[in-house]
Protein backbone atom coordinates (compact mmCIF):
# COMPACT_ATOMS: atom_id res chain seq x y z
CA UNK A 1 0.00 0.00 0.00
CA UNK A 2 3.03 2.57 1.30
CA UNK A 3 4.33 1.26 -2.20
CA UNK A 4 1.23 2.35 -4.29
CA UNK A 5 0.71 5.46 -2.68
CA UNK A 6 4.29 6.52 -3.53
CA UNK A 7 4.14 5.34 -7.28
CA UNK A 8 0.95 7.10 -7.14
CA UNK A 9 2.43 10.66 -6.07
CA UNK A 10 4.88 10.28 -8.46
CA UNK A 11 2.64 9.78 -11.11
CA UNK A 12 0.60 13.11 -10.01
CA UNK A 13 3.91 14.82 -9.85
CA UNK A 14 4.59 14.23 -13.59
CA UNK A 15 2.09 16.42 -14.81
CA UNK A 16 3.19 19.53 -12.88
CA UNK A 17 6.35 19.42 -13.83
CA UNK A 18 5.79 19.08 -17.15
CA UNK A 19 3.73 22.37 -16.46
CA UNK A 20 6.60 23.36 -14.86
CA UNK A 21 8.86 23.15 -17.52
CA UNK A 22 6.45 24.15 -19.98
CA UNK A 23 6.23 27.65 -17.94
CA UNK A 24 10.14 27.98 -18.47
CA UNK A 25 10.50 27.54 -22.01
CA UNK A 26 8.09 29.67 -22.85
CA UNK A 27 9.42 32.40 -20.23
CA UNK A 28 12.62 31.51 -22.34
CA UNK A 29 10.92 32.14 -25.69
CA UNK A 30 9.32 35.38 -24.25
CA UNK A 31 12.63 37.08 -23.12
CA UNK A 32 14.57 35.66 -26.61
CA UNK A 33 11.98 37.54 -28.41
CA UNK A 34 11.70 40.43 -25.88
CA UNK A 35 15.76 40.99 -26.84
CA UNK A 36 14.97 40.93 -30.70
CA UNK A 37 12.14 42.96 -30.32
CA UNK A 38 14.76 45.65 -28.62
CA UNK A 39 16.74 45.15 -31.40
CA UNK A 40 14.21 44.99 -34.39
CA UNK A 41 11.22 46.81 -33.48
CA UNK A 42 7.94 44.64 -33.86
CA UNK A 43 6.70 45.72 -37.37
CA UNK A 44 10.40 47.29 -38.10
CA UNK A 45 10.24 48.97 -41.80
CA UNK A 46 13.00 50.73 -44.05
CA UNK A 47 12.27 54.13 -44.61
CA UNK A 48 15.18 55.01 -46.87
CA UNK A 49 17.98 52.75 -48.46
CA UNK A 50 20.87 54.47 -49.51
CA UNK A 51 23.95 53.48 -50.71
CA UNK A 52 27.22 55.99 -50.86
CA UNK A 53 29.66 55.61 -53.81
CA UNK A 54 32.87 56.45 -52.82
CA UNK A 55 35.54 57.31 -56.72
CA UNK A 56 38.43 56.05 -55.97
CA UNK A 57 40.18 55.90 -59.27
CA UNK A 58 43.60 57.15 -60.47
CA UNK A 59 42.51 60.87 -60.03
CA UNK A 60 42.38 60.29 -56.19
CA UNK A 61 46.05 60.49 -54.66
CA UNK A 62 46.74 58.66 -51.41
CA UNK A 63 46.11 61.51 -48.94
CA UNK A 64 42.87 62.35 -51.01
CA UNK A 65 41.33 58.38 -50.47
CA UNK A 66 42.38 59.09 -46.67
CA UNK A 67 40.42 62.57 -46.63
CA UNK A 68 37.23 61.14 -48.73
CA UNK A 69 37.39 57.44 -46.00
CA UNK A 70 37.49 59.74 -43.00
CA UNK A 71 35.65 63.19 -44.01
CA UNK A 72 32.40 60.52 -44.75
CA UNK A 73 33.14 58.89 -41.08
CA UNK A 74 33.46 62.15 -39.55
CA UNK A 75 29.96 63.18 -41.20
CA UNK A 76 28.02 60.32 -40.21
CA UNK A 77 29.16 60.73 -36.42
CA UNK A 78 27.84 64.87 -36.99
CA UNK A 79 25.08 65.19 -34.48
CA UNK A 80 22.85 66.80 -36.53
CA UNK A 81 23.63 63.66 -39.52
CA UNK A 82 23.29 60.99 -36.66
CA UNK A 83 20.04 62.68 -35.22
CA UNK A 84 18.50 62.42 -39.00
CA UNK A 85 19.32 59.30 -39.61
CA UNK A 86 18.80 57.65 -36.40
CA UNK A 87 15.52 59.84 -36.61
CA UNK A 88 13.09 56.95 -36.82
CA UNK A 89 14.03 53.63 -35.40
CA UNK A 90 11.00 51.54 -36.61
CA UNK A 91 11.51 52.83 -39.79
CA UNK A 92 15.12 52.50 -39.96
CA UNK A 93 17.68 53.61 -42.81
CA UNK A 94 19.53 51.13 -44.34
CA UNK A 95 22.82 52.01 -45.71
CA UNK A 96 25.65 50.59 -47.81
CA UNK A 97 29.30 52.04 -48.92
CA UNK A 98 31.28 51.07 -52.14
CA UNK A 99 34.29 52.41 -54.01
CA UNK A 100 34.50 52.49 -57.49
CA UNK A 101 37.09 52.89 -60.34
CA UNK A 102 37.19 51.39 -63.72
CA UNK A 103 33.89 48.92 -65.53
CA UNK A 104 36.07 45.83 -63.35
CA UNK A 105 36.28 47.49 -60.06
CA UNK A 106 33.79 48.38 -57.57
CA UNK A 107 34.34 46.82 -53.64
CA UNK A 108 31.67 47.07 -50.30
CA UNK A 109 33.27 48.43 -47.74
CA UNK A 110 30.09 48.71 -45.53
CA UNK A 111 27.21 46.47 -46.64
CA UNK A 112 23.80 47.02 -45.71
CA UNK A 113 23.60 48.27 -42.32
CA UNK A 114 19.85 49.08 -40.35
CA UNK A 115 20.98 52.24 -38.59
CA UNK A 116 18.41 51.47 -35.86
CA UNK A 117 20.56 52.63 -32.78
CA UNK A 118 23.81 54.41 -31.71
CA UNK A 119 25.50 51.25 -31.66
CA UNK A 120 24.57 50.42 -35.90
CA UNK A 121 25.95 53.74 -36.50
CA UNK A 122 29.31 53.37 -35.02
CA UNK A 123 29.76 49.87 -36.45
CA UNK A 124 29.51 51.28 -39.81
CA UNK A 125 32.05 54.13 -38.96
CA UNK A 126 34.76 51.33 -38.12
CA UNK A 127 34.23 49.93 -40.81
CA UNK A 128 34.53 52.25 -42.75
CA UNK A 129 37.70 53.55 -40.87
CA UNK A 130 38.85 50.29 -40.65
CA UNK A 131 39.24 50.13 -44.94
CA UNK A 132 42.76 50.26 -46.13
CA UNK A 133 42.79 51.13 -50.09
CA UNK A 134 43.19 48.42 -52.85
CA UNK A 135 45.23 48.31 -56.57
CA UNK A 136 42.46 49.89 -58.34
CA UNK A 137 42.32 50.60 -62.31
CA UNK A 138 43.23 54.19 -63.02
CA UNK A 139 40.04 55.18 -65.50
CA UNK A 140 36.85 56.30 -64.24
CA UNK A 141 34.01 54.09 -64.75
CA UNK A 142 30.88 56.53 -63.53
CA UNK A 143 28.20 54.45 -65.58
CA UNK A 144 29.30 51.34 -64.31
CA UNK A 145 29.75 52.94 -60.69
CA UNK A 146 25.94 54.29 -61.53
CA UNK A 147 24.58 50.62 -62.65
CA UNK A 148 26.31 48.65 -59.64
CA UNK A 149 25.05 51.31 -57.25
CA UNK A 150 20.74 50.51 -58.99
CA UNK A 151 21.91 46.91 -58.42
CA UNK A 152 22.62 47.37 -54.56
CA UNK A 153 19.48 49.23 -54.03
CA UNK A 154 17.42 46.57 -55.81
CA UNK A 155 18.26 44.38 -52.78
CA UNK A 156 16.18 46.76 -50.63
CA UNK A 157 13.06 46.69 -52.71
CA UNK A 158 11.09 46.97 -49.30
CA UNK A 159 12.27 50.49 -48.86
CA UNK A 160 10.30 53.44 -48.98
CA UNK A 161 13.00 55.38 -51.17
CA UNK A 162 15.96 54.49 -52.59
CA UNK A 163 19.20 56.44 -53.00
CA UNK A 164 22.19 56.34 -54.91
CA UNK A 165 25.11 58.69 -53.39
CA UNK A 166 27.92 58.97 -55.88
CA UNK A 167 31.17 60.92 -55.07
CA UNK A 168 33.10 62.14 -57.84
CA UNK A 169 35.92 64.41 -58.77
CA UNK A 170 35.96 64.12 -62.89
CA UNK A 171 33.81 62.54 -65.92
CA UNK A 172 33.72 59.51 -66.81
CA UNK A 173 35.80 57.88 -69.27
CA UNK A 174 35.43 54.16 -69.36
CA UNK A 175 32.52 52.05 -69.77
CA UNK A 176 29.03 53.47 -70.54
CA UNK A 177 28.02 56.71 -70.07
CA UNK A 178 26.38 57.75 -67.54
CA UNK A 179 23.48 60.02 -69.56
CA UNK A 180 22.61 56.52 -71.42
CA UNK A 181 21.09 54.91 -68.05
CA UNK A 182 19.44 57.80 -67.18
CA UNK A 183 15.48 56.03 -66.71
CA UNK A 184 16.74 53.17 -68.17
CA UNK A 185 16.43 49.89 -65.38
CA UNK A 186 13.88 47.76 -63.68
CA UNK A 187 13.60 47.66 -59.80
CA UNK A 188 12.72 50.45 -57.56
CA UNK A 189 12.50 54.87 -58.72
CA UNK A 190 16.26 55.26 -58.04
CA UNK A 191 17.18 58.93 -56.78
CA UNK A 192 20.69 59.34 -57.97
CA UNK A 193 22.82 62.73 -55.93
CA UNK A 194 26.44 63.58 -56.45
CA UNK A 195 29.30 65.18 -54.18
CA UNK A 196 31.10 67.03 -56.79
CA UNK A 197 34.62 67.61 -55.92
CA UNK A 198 36.92 70.58 -57.31
CA UNK A 199 38.50 73.89 -57.56
CA UNK A 200 37.51 77.21 -57.86
CA UNK A 201 33.56 79.00 -56.67
CA UNK A 202 30.70 76.68 -57.46
CA UNK A 203 27.39 77.73 -58.37
CA UNK A 204 25.77 75.77 -55.70
CA UNK A 205 21.86 76.70 -57.30
CA UNK A 206 19.43 73.59 -57.81
CA UNK A 207 20.12 72.27 -61.18
CA UNK A 208 17.56 73.51 -64.18
CA UNK A 209 16.05 70.41 -65.52
CA UNK A 210 17.63 67.51 -63.15
CA UNK A 211 17.40 64.32 -64.43
CA UNK A 212 16.57 64.91 -67.63
CA UNK A 213 19.90 64.13 -69.47
CA UNK A 214 21.82 66.50 -71.83
CA UNK A 215 24.76 66.60 -74.38
CA UNK A 216 27.59 63.93 -73.87
CA UNK A 217 30.36 65.96 -71.59
CA UNK A 218 33.41 64.32 -73.32
CA UNK A 219 36.15 62.41 -71.13
CA UNK A 220 39.53 62.48 -68.76
CA UNK A 221 40.01 62.57 -65.36
CA UNK A 222 40.51 65.39 -62.61
CA UNK A 223 44.59 65.25 -61.61
CA UNK A 224 43.13 65.63 -57.64
CA UNK A 225 43.01 69.16 -56.42
CA UNK A 226 46.48 70.49 -57.69
CA UNK A 227 45.20 71.65 -61.16
CA UNK A 228 41.46 70.57 -60.56
CA UNK A 229 38.95 70.67 -62.89
CA UNK A 230 36.80 74.07 -61.55
CA UNK A 231 33.76 72.39 -60.00
CA UNK A 232 31.50 74.72 -62.32
CA UNK A 233 32.52 73.02 -65.32
CA UNK A 234 31.97 69.73 -63.19
CA UNK A 235 28.35 70.64 -61.43
CA UNK A 236 27.61 71.56 -65.02
CA UNK A 237 27.76 67.86 -66.35
CA UNK A 238 26.86 65.95 -63.56
CA UNK A 239 23.78 67.69 -63.72
CA UNK A 240 23.17 66.90 -67.31
CA UNK A 241 24.94 63.63 -67.00
CA UNK A 242 24.69 61.99 -63.54
CA UNK A 243 21.80 62.74 -61.55
CA UNK A 244 18.25 61.94 -62.34
CA UNK A 245 14.93 61.17 -60.56
CA UNK A 246 12.94 63.29 -57.47
CA UNK A 247 15.13 65.95 -55.82
CA UNK A 248 17.79 65.45 -57.68
CA UNK A 249 20.95 67.28 -56.84
CA UNK A 250 24.96 67.73 -56.83
CA UNK A 251 26.41 69.47 -54.17
CA UNK A 252 29.67 70.80 -54.19
CA UNK A 253 33.04 70.47 -52.70
CA UNK A 254 36.25 72.91 -52.70
CA UNK A 255 38.99 70.10 -52.74
CA UNK A 256 38.90 67.13 -50.69
CA UNK A 257 39.35 69.20 -47.57
CA UNK A 258 35.85 70.48 -47.91
CA UNK A 259 34.45 66.89 -48.42
CA UNK A 260 33.68 66.49 -45.08
CA UNK A 261 31.46 69.55 -44.84
CA UNK A 262 29.98 69.03 -48.26
CA UNK A 263 29.07 65.45 -47.20
CA UNK A 264 27.08 66.58 -43.93
CA UNK A 265 25.09 69.05 -46.24
CA UNK A 266 24.31 66.36 -48.35
CA UNK A 267 23.29 63.95 -46.33
CA UNK A 268 21.34 66.63 -44.27
CA UNK A 269 19.33 67.01 -47.58
CA UNK A 270 18.55 63.81 -48.66
CA UNK A 271 17.56 62.05 -45.59
CA UNK A 272 13.65 62.50 -45.48
CA UNK A 273 12.34 61.76 -42.12
CA UNK A 274 8.46 61.08 -42.28
CA UNK A 275 6.89 63.11 -39.41
CA UNK A 276 4.30 61.37 -37.50
CA UNK A 277 1.50 63.24 -38.50
CA UNK A 278 2.53 63.06 -42.04
CA UNK A 279 2.43 59.57 -42.28
CA UNK A 280 -0.70 59.54 -44.22
CA UNK A 281 0.20 61.81 -46.34
CA UNK A 282 3.69 61.02 -47.20
CA UNK A 283 3.37 57.79 -48.62
CA UNK A 284 6.26 55.11 -49.53
CA UNK A 285 7.13 55.88 -53.43
CA UNK A 286 6.98 52.68 -55.77
CA UNK A 287 8.26 52.42 -59.17
CA UNK A 288 5.72 52.51 -61.75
Amino acid sequence: MIRAGVQTCQDGLRPRRRLIGLRAALSALFLALAVLGAATPAGAACRQALTLGLDVSGSVDAEEYAMQRDGLASALEDPRVAQALLAMPRAAISLSIFEWSGSEFQRVLVPWTALSDLPALASVVGQLRASRRVAAPSTTALGTAIAVGRAMLAQRGDCWRHTLDISGDGRSNEGPRPRDLLGTGAGPMVTVNALVIGEGGPDSGPAPGAGTGGPAAGGGTLAGTSGARPVDDLLTYFRAEVIEGPGAFAEPALGYGDYRDAMVRKLLREIRTLAVGDATTDLPVRAH
